[in-house]
């Protein structure tokens, strides 16, 4: 299952980003992983998976567990959608969905300007999705709809 998240992360690999980009996008799936007051093996394992693959070493992300970057502000449209799509698959990869959980992803898709009504249908639209994992085509129909 986890192999499937990290194959629709690549819908994200449009250019380049940052070292302290990549270290946010971390950080703010830390804090995710934490929401519910507790970090499983399956998000523990996401992050750092995730880390790898960003060339991020363990010491770094250690590091952030503790002291987490603040979210990166100057997202683009397309890299809230796909930042806040990350976010959902961290809630989901454990393939439990606590209201802490709902409750941070929701104030997060706020936070980065996303609209209500688009965050809303995601939390129900991943409901009728094996994993609760929503294809990056559905994703994008559901934000499409709220932005046209």
């Amino acid at each position: 299952m986890l192999r499937d998240f990290f194959l629709l992360l690549n819908m994200s690999n449009f250019q380049k980003p940052t070292l302290q980009d990549q270290k946010s996008l971390l950080s703010d799936l830390i804090l995710m992983a934490k929401a519910d007051d507790k970090i499983t093996q399956g998000e523990f394992d996401f992050i750092h998976r995730l880390a790898a693959r960003m060339g991020i070493s363990e010491k770094e992300v250690r590091e952030l567990y503790h002291n987490p970057l603040p979210t990166k502000k100057t997202f683009t449209e397309l890299e809230r959608i796909t930042h806040f799509h990350k976010m959902v698959l961290l809630m989901n990869v454990d393939g439990e969905t606590h209201e802490k959980e709902i409750a941070f992803l929701r104030g997060f898709g706020l936070e980065l300007g996303l609209r209500p009504g688009a965050i809303n249908q995601v939390l129900v639209a991943m409901e009728r999705y094996e994993h609760k994992i929503i294809p990056p085509e559905k994703l994008l129909q559901i934000f499409n709809t709220y932005y046209n």
